[in-house]
């Protein structure tokens, strides 16, 4: 039967680059991978052969010598399996290459997905998340705050071993301490996590009789956190090693508190500017003055040039929210409405219909100068 071509089996044009061949192995080799298809016979035979297809493909001389010859470049004395330097080849190494596994003990995408990695590999305590909400105010100014939540803790009875005190840890029969047992399907030899032992190299004599061997229990906590100035919705903070414990002696999680700001009644945040709207008066507008605005911390006179139209906008610098680590502020800025009276009492409406008068715009609902403009419409 003739072999399939690398390219199709990789499923990339000819002409693919390295990052895009090494794209798609990614792709295939998780799609069929053995731990992801146990008992699969032809998924863990597409697994070799894609790897097959990627050992070839990604040496540029190899490459090129399939390019030119097809399958026939690699034909001859121990041909299929065999690779460059002679001898077999083992396609979880272009898994682990591929996947970024380190040597000597694991931590790569490889370990994370199925299970590898050294003989602590996977123990630590798992990473938490806080939810806390404050206002912009407690944002703007930053606070300490005490939060409780519920996490595992290090058993108090077993000091974390899971062992009955008195009791003692032994190693593991199954991996011999390693943590680890070598599987072996044809051609393809790898490791996973001992199931004996889960990871840990060793065996309870007699489990902990509060944590029956986990060496975790759950239990509610507080801590006091310090929330810097100048957050907003969406900031996280780390607090390092006040995660949930970890088993077998590994390393605790870390805590993250994700912030959300409330929605403030007059406030609205645009990054580390405010803005706010504020009434005024049509004679303050019209004759300009000044007028008391609110701010974050207190109240401000701002300047109302004559003449001035609803809807502009004016700047407070330095009135708005802290930059979050440093040492400067944004601004305030503060758009205004004309307020047009709801009533008028007999002499204002006299004093206004004279000023119309005199203004040459009695009973005219707008300028003429807006309708000479409009005409070309009409």
């Amino acid at each position: 039967m003739a072999k399939a071509d690398y390219y199709e089996l990789l499923g990339v044009a000819k002409t693919a680059t390295e990052e895009e061949l090494k794209k798609a192995y990614r792709k295939k080799a998780v799609q069929y991978h053995p731990d992801k298809n146990p008992g699969n016979k032809e998924a863990e035979e597409m697994f070799k052969k894609v790897s097959e297809a990627y050992e070839a493909l990604k040496d540029p001389d190899k490459r090129a010598a399939y390019d030119r010859y097809g399958h026939a470049a690699f034909q001859g004395p121990g041909a299929g399996a065999r690779n460059p330097a002679g001898g077999f080849h083992d396609p979880f190494d272009i898994f682990r290459e591929v996947f970024g596994q380190g040597g000597g003990g694991g931590g790569g995408i490889f370990d994370e997905m199925f299970g590898g990695g050294g003989r602590d590999g996977g123990r630590d305590g798992s990473d938490l998340r806080y939810d806390l909400e404050i206002t912009l105010e407690d944002a703007a100014r930053g606070l300490e705050k005490e939060i409780s939540f519920r996490k595992l803790m290090s058993c108090d009875h077993c000091h974390g071993s899971g062992a009955e005190p008195g009791s003692k840890r032994v190693t593991c029969p199954t991996c011999r301490g390693a943590g680890q047992v070598r599987r072996s399907g044809g051609i393809i030899v790898f490791t996973q996590t001992c199931p004996t032992c889960g990871g840990a190299g060793v065996k309870i004599e007699k489990p902990c009789s509060v944590c029956h061997g986990e060496g975790r229990v759950a239990k509610n906590t507080k801590l006091n956190v310090k929330i810097p100035p100048g957050v907003d919705s969406g900031s996280r903070l780390r607090s390092a090693g006040n995660g949930e414990a970890a088993a077998a002696g590994g390393n605790a999680g870390d805590l993250y508190i994700v912030i959300t700001v409330k929605e403030h009644e007059l406030f609205e945040r645009q990054g580390d500017d405010l803005f706010c709207e504020i009434p005024i008066k049509f004679t303050l507008a019209t004759l300009g003055g000044t007028v008391e605005v609110p701010t974050l911390t207190g109240k401000a006179t701002l300047k109302i040039p004559a003449a001035t139209q609803s809807g502009t906008t004016f700047r407070l610098r330095e009135r708005g929210m802290p930059t979050l680590r440093g040492s400067r502020h944004g601004d305030q800025l503060i758009r205004v409405h004309v307020e047009v009276p709801a009533s008028l009492t007999p002499e204002q409406r006299k004093i206004l219909e004279e000023f119309a008068r005199i203004s040459g715009d009695a009973h005219e609902p707008t300028s003429r100068s807006f309708f000479e403009k409009a005409k070309k419409f009409f």
